[in-house]
């Protein structure tokens, strides 16, 4: 599974923090990082998305 599929549907409060955790195979420090990671990544446009015309 996809893990920001699984980060979303923790953020969207489908599973909880242990069980996302689980599904992605990480501990409780690497989750963290991974859910920082997540939010970097959607505070900032990818270089692939044009901004402006």
């Amino acid at each position: 599974m996809d893990k920001s599929k699984v980060i979303a549907a923790y953020k969207r409060g489908f599973i909880t923090v242990r069980e996302c955790g689980q599904i992605l195979g990480v501990e409780e420090m690497q989750l963290k990082r991974l859910l920082q990671l997540e939010e970097r990544k959607s505070t900032f446009p990818s270089t692939s998305q044009r901004i402006g015309s």
